[in-house]
């Protein structure tokens, strides 16, 4: 299988530059548990989107520090690119950004988190089996944001429930699977994460994150998962053909 992974972290800090981008996590999380697929990175945030993006099995759309509210010329390409890959039925996965983006492309409002920052190794409940799910009807994984999904798109069913978070991840028909958190994040990149924004977010949540971090996420089953829904959704839209 041949992925896209489109680009949206437009974090060009020193932070960021020391450690593996966006498209390597995911490439990594991806062949893990599938080693024999390929990942190609777009730097969409930079304005580099596919020539063809319906050449590829499957399409990544990453977080990002970036609001899908700002006024920015990459932002309103994706979501055009966005409308045009759930359109064709092609398989789409999104996390964070990816996850608000998508939903906002299908008409779904993108607010604060009213209970503020979720940040380190937040819980996720299952609230709707899907044909790709795991066995684990509780599980974590590693996330930091504090905007996320308003309510869920029309026509699309909750898939995990987190705390403060009604639409942590959601799928719609057998093709768009998101998530608000950061599967791709590894242990020691969340740690790190959370030290560097300690000033940012502040004392109290840094001290929740930090707590949090006593016990490691359910990476790669959420890996498995992913892989799961791609193998699914290419299947699905082989059939639908």
């Amino acid at each position: 299988m041949h992925l896209a992974i489109l680009i949206t972290n437009t974090d060009d800090s020193a932070f960021a530059r020391a450690r593996p981008d966006d498209g390597e996590k995911f490439a990594t999380l991806i062949q893990e548990v599938r080693p024999d697929w390929r990942c190609t990175p777009f730097w969409v945030c930079r304005g580099a989107f596919p020539k063809d993006i319906a050449s590829f099995d499957g399409v990544i759309v990453t977080g990002s520090p970036a609001s899908v509210h700002e006024d920015a010329g990459w932002i309103t390409h994706l979501e055009a690119v966005i409308k045009q890959v759930i359109a064709a039925g092609q398989p789409l996965f999104g996390a964070c950004f990816g996850h608000q983006l998508i939903a906002k492309s299908l008409g779904a409002p993108i607010a604060r988190n009213p209970q503020g920052w979720g940040h380190g190794r937040l819980s996720l409940r299952r609230v709707t089996p899907t044909a790709w799910a795991g066995p684990k009807m509780q599980l974590s994984l590693y996330g930091s944001h504090i905007e996320q999904v308003g309510c869920l798109p029309a026509g699309a069913r909750t898939v995990f429930e987190g705390e403060g978070c009604a639409v942590a991840g959601f799928a719609l028909g057998e093709t768009v699977f998101a998530v608000q958190h950061h599967p791709e994040m590894s242990h020691a990149f969340i740690s790190d994460l959370v030290d560097h924004y300690a000033d940012y977010v502040g004392d109290a949540v840094t001290g929740a994150a930090r707590a949090s971090l006593g016990q490691q996420a359910d990476r790669k089953e959420f890996a498995d998962e992913i892989a799961r829904f791609f193998e699914h959704a290419v299947a699905h839209r082989g059939k639908a053909r």
